[in-house]
């Protein structure tokens, strides 16, 4: 929070900060920053103050916006009603036969789970809970285990419904259903990727399968009964916007009723005393969430104001030769703020900044979306203060040194993967193009 207020006999500003009731410290971070912007409308310049106030509300008003708050309480509902189980079930039962099977399917839960929560932190830390002390005792080092479990969270951030792209294309005036529907080719590759390394880590460290074969149709079958209603949601989402059924804000409010439906109805593992605690755990998120996107509203209105993107995009299309370049360039400086602060608050700053700039080089918005988003939520699993990190290590109370060192080959697999995605556009862009037109 902010308090800003005029001292009658003098006529001079006092600022006082309290973000800290939301216990987050990216929030803290943009609040300070805003004090500096905050000036920048003071009346001895030429701008009145009234408009920091006008600019913090106005940034609440937006119909797409709606789909953040919904979710996010969609993740937590999906959590409660039975559905994490059953995918983790399914997982151990398609990967667990291969070497290090704990492991690979943690990374296909992370898959399914990017169809449900849409937070690559909440996926980490759900998963760390989950499998992180199975995986211990069952032999993996706590470095490994923290490595794998946090950077199979990449997966989330790109597979709908991805609360970063609607973010992006909220501030970017990007189609969130082009973005949603972008997202799916990038994530299957990095799970890929990120399945093929730890085959051959586990294989060289002798981490065994959890499983001693193959499993049967009639196994598969039967797994995938049980968890048909979590696979069938993001299904559903993408149907559903293709068709015109629901935009990307109203699929939010159809993905609430579904997981009521599902949690109530079909499982019966959901009653009011779940809705109640998931209702106040998407209340603490939604709140850090709103506070950095209101005040945010300040940042960008001084950015856009000051004509800072034309300004950089005017000098970059005079100093990068090509659009390939450019692309390098920036992401060298998504993943090093990915690294100070968490995706959502990149994401919130340098949308507005960087989307004109990336247009004016020729670049597809959608495709620079989904290389943002990858970038800057892998910056968050790196050290030295990413989020991911420090949510999976507290939890499995696994030291940064071993993690980072376990992190190195997983890197070079998202390195692969984004510098794939960063030359051929066409792996991102076909799907969307190809149902959307």
């Amino acid at each position: 929070m902010i308090m800003l207020w005029r001292r009658r006999y003098d006529g001079s500003f006092v600022i006082r900060i309290r973000p800290a009731s939301y216990g987050d410290r990216d929030a803290r971070c943009l609040c300070y920053w805003n004090c500096g912007f905050l000036l920048f409308l003071l009346p001895e310049t030429f701008l009145p103050t009234s408009i920091a106030v006008q600019r913090i509300v106005s940034s609440t008003q937006s119909f797409p916006l709606l789909a953040v708050p919904l979710f996010i309480f969609i993740g937590h509902l999906m959590n409660a009603s039975g559905i994490t189980p059953r995918l983790v079930h399914l997982s151990t039962l398609l990967a667990g036969w291969m070497s290090g099977g704990l492991a690979q399917a943690s990374i296909v839960l992370s898959t399914l789970m990017g169809g449900v929560s849409g937070s690559a932190v909440a996926d980490a830390a759900m998963q760390s809970r989950v499998l992180g002390k199975s995986m211990i005792k069952g032999g993996y080092s706590a470095g490994f285990t923290g490595a794998v479990l946090s950077i199979g969270g990449l997966i989330t951030a790109t597979i709908p419904p991805s609360i970063g792209l609607i973010l992006y294309g909220y501030l970017g005036e990007v189609s969130i259903g082009r973005l949603f529907i972008a997202g799916l080719v990038p994530g299957f590759l990095l799970m890929v990727a990120l399945m093929v390394t730890t085959y051959i880590m586990a294989k060289r460290r002798g981490y065994q399968p959890v499983r001693e074969r193959l499993p049967t149709g009639r196994e598969v079958l039967k797994a995938l009964r049980g968890s048909i209603w979590a696979i069938l949601f993001p299904v559903w989402l993408l149907v559903g916007i293709r068709y015109g059924l629901f935009t990307p804000s109203e699929a939010g409010a159809f993905a609430v009723a579904y997981a009521l439906l599902v949690g109530c109805v079909i499982h019966r593992e959901m009653g009011v005393k779940e809705i109640l605690n998931a209702m106040r755990a998407s209340v603490r998120d939604i709140g850090m969430i709103m506070l950095i996107i209101m005040f945010s509203g300040i940042i960008g209105y001084v950015v856009s104001f000051e004509r800072v993107p034309q300004t950089i995009a005017e000098l970059t299309l005079g100093v990068f030769s090509s659009h390939i370049t450019l692309l390098l360039a920036v992401s060298v400086i998504l993943v090093f703020l990915g690294m100070l602060l968490e995706a959502t608050v990149v994401v919130m700053l340098l949308t507005p900044i960087l989307v004109p700039v990336i247009k004016a080089a020729g670049v597809d918005p959608v495709h620079f979306g989904l290389l943002m988003m990858t970038l800057v939520t892998f910056g968050g699993m790196t050290p030295p203060v990413g989020i991911s990190m420090y949510t999976v290590c507290g939890i499995l109370r696994c030291s940064f040194y071993d993690y980072s060192r376990e992190l190195l080959p997983f890197a070079l697999a998202v390195l692969i993967v984004v510098l794939g995605i960063l030359f051929f556009p066409n792996v991102v862009l076909f799907l969307p193009n190809l149902l959307l037109g």
